[in-house]
């Protein structure tokens, strides 16, 4: 039978096709119902982190950083723990990538802290000898997108039921109204901010009555990468 496919590529690429595919569907689907179950102890993103995390998209990180570690002992030595898929139970589109010209991001917030961010976003060589990473100095001075974000947010609430404003749940995100969620948004960013140790960023803080820039948000969110995301 199998030297009679040899003859006959025609058959032979119906045949490989078919017994791919089975052997990939039978991997793939018992994991299409734990990926829409959240692991334990994870939390939805706050505004803040949403806000960063479309930055993250508008900037393109994702063409060159990945946010899937594979299981493999030199992803899991260099980058750190293997992703699980309830990880990205709330994550609307996924990040994952393919293609590192950078290193995967995953667990980055077990890492790096806001005041490498702050540097290595502003001078990439200044943190990274060589690195090829383009400058995002813009980022310092636009501001970030709340209105947006917490529209994203009361969506992932609404149509995803995503665990916001959910009393009793340690996992629970407040959300709140507009004006809660704004004064929340503002008051996480002054974490940040005073992480960064940035005096740029802190005088657009401070001096704007609150102005929180997009470099904020994006640091805010690459912090939640990682076990800050999981409570205990």
């Amino acid at each position: 039978m199998f030297s009679w496919l040899e003859k006959n590529p025609f058959f032979f690429t119906i045949a490989f096709v078919v017994t791919f595919s089975i052997a990939g569907l039978v991997q793939i689907i018992p994991d299409f119902r734990k990926s829409s179950q959240p692991i334990e102890g994870l939390r939805p993103l706050t505004v803040l982190e949403t806000a960063g995390r479309d930055v993250y998209m508008k900037e393109g990180c994702y063409n060159c950083h990945s946010q899937l570690i594979r299981e493999f002992k030199s992803e899991v030595m260099r980058y750190g723990m293997y992703s699980l898929s309830g990880e990205y139970a709330y994550d609307r589109p996924f990040l994952w990538g393919s293609k590192r010209t950078g290193p995967d991001l995953h667990r980055i917030g077990d890492r790096s802290s806001s005041d490498w961010h702050a540097n290595h976003m502003y001078d990439p060589n200044s943190v990274v000898p060589r690195s090829i990473m383009p400058a995002y100095k813009h980022l310092y001075t636009k501001e970030a997108d709340f209105d947006t974000a917490y529209a994203e947010a009361l969506t992932q609430k609404k149509v995803f039921n995503v665990p916001y404003d959910v009393d009793g749940l340690k996992t629970s995100i407040k959300l709140g109204s507009f004006n809660e969620a704004k004064a929340q948004f503002t008051e996480d960013a002054r974490i940040v901010v005073e992480e960064m140790k940035n005096e740029q960023t802190a005088q657009e803080f401070n001096d704007g009555q609150g102005k929180v820039t997009e470099i904020v948000a994006l640091i805010a969110y690459l912090n939640s990468l990682g076990s800050n995301r999981i409570v205990k």
